[in-house]
């Protein structure tokens, strides 16, 4: 299980390293891609069906199964770690996450999130400020009626 968070930087030649907690879950073989809120997701080549939760099933039709796929899978990136547990992170996913040298990274369970640190510092007070009403919201959408 992925869990807890992890700060590093992001070296001269955009690498990072993946911290050993992550990579004991995740291995050496990895998806990296655009995430949710700015951040990156970091996945396991062996699961990269995660990222098709929530699509798969869907008619080629839907037209939002379409535009989740093209996010996640359109902007996918397959990187291997170096022996130090490096990987690079492609320009496009740097930009994207508007990433600086400093980096935070989450386990959230089955998978690690990227964020420049200080955005993230800054999404989780926004955070903090509004987990009251996303928990009594989540609660009330998973009551038996």
């Amino acid at each position: 299980m992925l869990i807890g968070r992890q700060d590093t930087k992001i070296d001269e030649k955009n690498r990072i390293i993946l911290p050993a907690k992550f990579r004991r879950e995740l291995g050496d073989n990895l998806i990296v891609t655009q995430g949710f809120e700015g951040s990156l997701i970091v996945i396991s080549v062996s699961k990269f069906e995660l990222l098709l939760e929530g699509t798969r099933g869907k008619p080629i039709i839907d037209k939002n199964a379409r535009e989740i796929e093209r996010f996640l899978l359109g902007s996918a990136e397959e990187v291997s770690l170096d022996d130090k547990g490096r990987f690079i992170v492609p320009n496009y996913l740097r930009e994207y996450a508007s990433l600086n040298e400093e980096v935070s990274m989450l386990g959230v369970i089955r998978y690690v999130q990227i964020w420049d640190k200080k955005r993230w510092e800054t999404h989780n007070l926004e955070l903090i400020k509004k987990i009251e009403p996303i928990t009594e919201r989540l609660t009330k959408n998973n009551e038996i009626s």
